[in-house]
């Protein structure tokens, strides 16, 4: 198994909707176990494939909840339905998220409070987990990368004004710009 680089915001794969996964073969439990460690290490509670530059539709996910019950899978091919978003102002305390591809950032997002993922596992079989609060979002962070789409790109305006201005500030926006976890410097 191994870390691997995490693509930063303006890189092609993370702006793109990723394709079906074919066959589970070697090479995908092989990213899926590298999945794992990245995101363990970054650390993280999810990490989707094109955030590390692999354009296919799969995610990797891991959080204990306040009950001490660890929620840990892959989803391969999901998909999500997920409850109407309230029309209320992200809450600055309760509605904040963060995303491993725009690093050290963190901003409130209203998020659908429920959803159902629909996916197979590695070994091809169908499942169904139905999630709320802190799991939900999670499900629904990882399914918008694999839709081509950052969290930033969902904020209120205010916050994508501020988000805008980090991503500016910080060189990002380009394509090739990725980060290791372990280390405290992005690659160029």
């Amino acid at each position: 198994m191994a870390v691997l680089p995490i693509l930063i915001s303006g890189d092609p794969v993370l702006h793109t909707p990723a394709s079906p996964v074919g066959d589970v073969d070697d090479t995908v439990r092989t990213l899926v176990a590298d999945m794992f460690e990245t995101m363990d290490a970054a650390p993280g509670v999810g990490l989707a494939a094109p955030q590390v530059g692999v354009p296919l539709r799969l995610f990797v996910y891991g959080w204990t909840d306040d009950a001490d019950v660890l929620h840990r899978g892959v989803a391969v091919n999901p998909e999500l339905f997920i409850t109407p978003t309230t029309t209320e102002p992200a809450d600055d305390d309760h509605d904040v998220e963060g995303c491993l591809s725009f690093p050290g950032e963190r901003f409130p997002l209203v998020r659908g409070t429920s959803a159902i993922l629909r996916a197979t596992d590695l070994d091809g079989s169908p499942f169904v987990i139905e999630a709320s609060g802190w799991l939900a979002r999670i499900f629904q962070h990882e399914f918008d990368h694999l839709e081509g789409r950052l969290y930033v790109d969902r904020l209120e305006h205010a916050y994508a004004k501020v988000a805008a201005k980090v991503e500016r500030k910080s060189g990002w926006g380009v394509p090739g710009l990725s980060w290791l976890p372990g280390r405290d410097d992005l690659d160029a």
